[in-house]
């Protein structure tokens, strides 16, 4: 029933209770709609202009819209009506609320339908499985580390390589995001609104198919825990073979001829009916789901991304259930109005690792003897969390005997080593290198696939058909299926075969071996400066340079030429490293982004490059960066080769924790200037703050805004400052320190502390002119010359930002009263980035992210 407790008026009940409304009345809209038509709220041509939109839910959301300009009387009526009808229809359900049984031959097509799946699903298409291997998926899947909630990737990076913070940050929060299992995907969480549509996320090979074919293996096997009937699965990759108008009838029947009888019956009981649609970041029509043109009959023709879009907005089959997997990449073009439940899959713990090991080697002394090298070595041991990466090591520790060699430093090390031992066991050659012939046979297959995976990166393709020329030329080459995975998708009167490498950072592997091996030209820039607005392809070339890095460094080059006949020129090599002293310089210098550089220079693991770099300045920027363990490594890397003092450390918005902080420590006392704003810092890492500026001869300048610290963590700061009397500068502004821990700074004022900044903390019952007296310390915006500088650097962070993080910024500098613009610093500051928010809002095509800019278009436009 419509609550409207809380809400102050029938108009504000309307727009809070607009999404269960739409769910509510969609089965009566029609009857409602004489109801308001006598009872005069509504008038003929108002009814006209509902039934002119097809669908019923398109026909609720524009009843409400009518009603927003007819008042709040209107409004109060329609409640009124509408809670009336919700009472019968309780009292209706109650009277006849079980299922009519189903007739023999419905049960019989049921039955059918569960052996069809279970012979599907009953064997793991493992990523380079030879042909004819079966592996039985219930010997080998393992459990997945499923969440509720919804964790967004800032898509100016490279999604695998976000991930290793974005997982550790769920596992701290696991007390709050309760952990679910696959049969509990649609059960309620608060027993109120049933979840009908959910939305499973995850990066590339964290085992969203797994989790696919894991709930069709149960179905299949009557472990009927989910409660549907039917479970109907469609893959996008499949589907984007459909070039003409179809319909739903017609998708179900392409792979499923045996439902033909009683499909009419299926649907007509679709709240029993569960549809899967797989790999939605894979369509390729994927931006433009949120459709405006309905179709609400299973049998009614349209283009096959109308017909998908109905279903997902619950025009058609709206009592079905829906199961979408994407990568995050894609996930702000699914319409997420409709969506009742957001579900992320973050891979393995260490104990599903553990257990991984054990189902590969099949025996357990083994597992446990190559879980022990994995452990020791700290990248592989992070890698291991995402399944498909988890995979790769086990075929690197097969192949290679425990590693016995040289233990991988670095990813291109990882995929040097997987590519040597996949060409082994494919090839049945278990030398120790492979002769002349075999050689020359595998370096040209290695350089076909490698073309491929080249050209389709650079135009942010996956998937290739057998019918793309580029595909044709690798017809008949040995060891194919060894790197790329095939499925054959039907069509009437035709079969395509789809092609894709087994891991989205295998094909950046192959590319980055094309590019370094033959005459194809350098990549002009190891950034790639793509508008961060537009938000869709910022990083996705970042672990490809890395890889590119890597394999022209000296160890994996001649690993390369040894074992597979690929040599990197000399020319090309010396040129890449010329390019990364000049850019790592430069970056240094002008103190621009520079985490991927640094990651390029740790691939190449040549200490006489990073002493190479000598900057006249060593400034490094990470900032806006989610940083994981890989993330400091490379960072402590470079900073560990050089020396004398870091004049700007900048790890703004990192994510940095207490235990990061106790990790770069030594890094810390080096610093000049240390920004750590935008990160929730709590006690514990404001003592190892402390511990720096009790010691540091060099820091001078310290910025701690917007990390929630209060007046105790501010007094285990002052008496290290006080002890010392080297910081000069402290920024605090967006915290909780109040009148009292300002106090506590009092004495520090103005030497050593010449400027204390601290604006926007709980401050609002002190007068700002009792700080009169205190010169150095700033509690409101002045026109002086800081506030200029302030304003350059919040905009330059913004223009590079993606929409959501500059969203996040919006809030905290766009609260501000009218007086304080009066400045001519302000003025400037707060125009551009009006300028900047309609920039954004003419390229944004995300509604949800379109309706937050416009809200600030709007606060800015006075």
């Amino acid at each position: 029933m419509v609550e409207r407790d809380g809400c102050n008026s029938s108009l504000k009940a309307l727009r809070v209770l607009r999404v269960s409304l739409v769910d509510e009345l969609e089965g009566r809209i029609d009857s409602l709609l004489d109801i308001l038509v006598s009872r005069e709220v509504f008038t003929r041509d108002d009814r006209e202009e509902v039934l002119c939109h097809l669908g019923p839910r398109a026909r609720v959301r524009e009843v409400l819209d009518i009603l927003q300009c007819k008042g709040n009387e209107a409004a109060d009526i329609f409640l009124s009506i509408s809670s009336h009808h919700q009472q019968e229809a309780q009292i209706h359900r109650k009277e006849g609320n079980a299922d009519p049984p189903q007739s023999v031959e419905y049960k019989k097509v049921q039955q059918k339908h569960k052996d069809v799946i279970k012979r599907r699903s009953e064997s793991m298409l493992f990523y380079n499985t030879r042909h004819g291997e079966k592996i039985l998926f219930s010997e080998h899947y393992v459990n997945l580390l499923l969440a509720d909630g919804h964790q967004g990737l800032d898509m100016k990076r490279h999604e695998v390589l976000t991930f290793g913070q974005k997982r550790l940050s769920l596992q701290q929060k696991s007390a709050v995001q309760r952990k679910i299992t696959p049969a509990e995907l649609f059960l309620s969480t608060n027993g109120k609104h049933p979840v009908k549509k959910v939305l499973v996320s995850g990066v590339a090979g964290i085992g969203k198919t797994i989790l696919v074919q894991k709930m069709l293996f149960d179905f299949g096997g009557n472990r009927d825990h989910l409660g549907f009937d039917f479970i109907i699965h469609m893959t996008f990759r499949d589907l984007n073979l459909i070039d003409k108008p179809t319909n739903f009838r017609e998708l179900v029947l392409r792979k499923n001829r045996h439902l033909a009888k009683e499909l009419d019956n299926i649907l007509e009981n679709d709240h029993k009916l569960l549809i899967i649609l797989d790999g939605f970041d894979e369509f390729r029509h994927y931006r433009s789901c949120d459709v405006d043109t309905f179709v609400t009959e299973p049998d009614e023709d349209a283009e096959v991304v109308e017909v998908l879009g109905s279903l997902m907005q619950g025009e058609l089959l709206p009592n079905a259930s829906i199961m979408l997997t994407s990568r995050p990449a894609a996930i702000n073009h699914i319409p997420v109005g409709c969506i009742d439940r957001f579900v992320l899959i973050s891979g393995f713990s260490l104990t599903e690792v553990q257990e991984f090991f054990l189902r590969y080697f099949q025996d357990s002394a083994t597992a446990d003897r190559m879980f022990a090298v994995v452990s020791a070595n700290e990248l592989m041991l992070t890698l291991c969390y995402i399944p498909a990466f988890c995979y790769i090591v086990c075929c690197i520790l097969q192949e290679s005997k425990d590693l016995s060699g040289e233990s991988p430093k670095t990813m291109t090390d990882i995929y040097v080593q997987y590519l040597v031992a996949l060409l082994r066991s494919h090839t049945q050659a278990r030398a120790q290198t492979f002769c002349q012939v075999q050689k020359e046979a595998l370096s040209k297959v290695v350089l076909k696939l490698g073309r491929l995976a080249f050209l389709k990166l650079m135009e942010h393709q996956t998937l290739f058909y057998s019918s793309d020329k580029d595909v044709a030329e690798l017809e008949g080459c040995i060891l194919v299926s060894t790197f790329l995975d095939k499925t054959v998708a039907q069509e009437p009167g035709c079969t395509e075969e789809v092609y894709s490498f087994a891991h989205l950072t295998v094909q950046e592997f192959f590319a980055a071996v094309y590019c370094a091996v033959t005459d194809h030209p350098l990549p002009e820039a190891l950034q790639q400066t793509t508008s961060p607005g537009e938000g869709s392809s910022g990083g996705h070339l970042d672990l490809f340079h890395r890889f590119l890095s890597g394999i022209l460094a000296e160890r994996n080059a001649n690993l390369l030429s040894r074992q597979v006949g690929l040599s990197c020129n000399k020319e090309k090599v010396d040129s890449y490293r010329q390019r990364i002293i000049k850019e790592l310089t430069m970056l240094c210098e002008s103190g621009a982004p520079i985490l991927n550089h640094l990651h390029c220079l740790f691939e190449q693991q040549d200490p006489s490059l990073a002493l190479s770099v000598e900057p006249k300045t060593l400034q490094v920027n990470v900032s806006d960066e989610t940083l994981s363990q890989m993330d400091y490594n490379a960072i402590k890397y470079f900073l560990n080769l050089t020396k004398g003092e870091i004049l700007e450390l900048d790890l703004t918005g990192t994510g940095v924790s207490c235990e990061a902080l106790r990790d770069i420590q030594p890094l810390l006392l080096r610093c000049n200037r240390l920004w750590l704003g935008e990160n929730i810092l709590g006690m514990d890492a404001a003592r190892v703050i402390a511990d720096v500026l009790q010691v540091s001869e060099h820091l001078q300048q310290l910025g701690i805004g917007w990390t929630d610290i209060g007046d105790d963590e501010l007094l285990a700061l002052s008496g290290a400052i006080r002890a010392n009397k080297k910081l000069e500068e402290l920024w605090l502004e967006g915290n909780r320190v109040s009148y009292r821990g300002l106090l506590s700074l009092s004495d520090l004022t103005p030497y050593p502390l010449k400027k204390i900044v601290a604006i926007w903390n709980d401050l609002a019952d002190t007068d700002p002119d009792s700080f009169c007296t205190q010169e150095s310390i700033t509690v409101s915006f002045t026109d002086d010359g800081i506030w200029e500088g302030w304003g350059k650097w919040v905009f330059k962070r913004c223009e590079v930002s993606s929409n959501d993080k500059l969203v996040t910024v919006l809030h905290k500098v766009c609260n501000i009263s009218v007086h304080c613009l009066e400045g001519q610093w302000a003025s400037n500051f707060y125009k551009q980035l009006l300028q900047l928010i309609k920039q954004r809002i003419e390229i944004c095509t995300e509604d949800d992210m379109l309706r937050k800019l416009e809200k600030f278009e709007t606060i800015l436009s006075f």
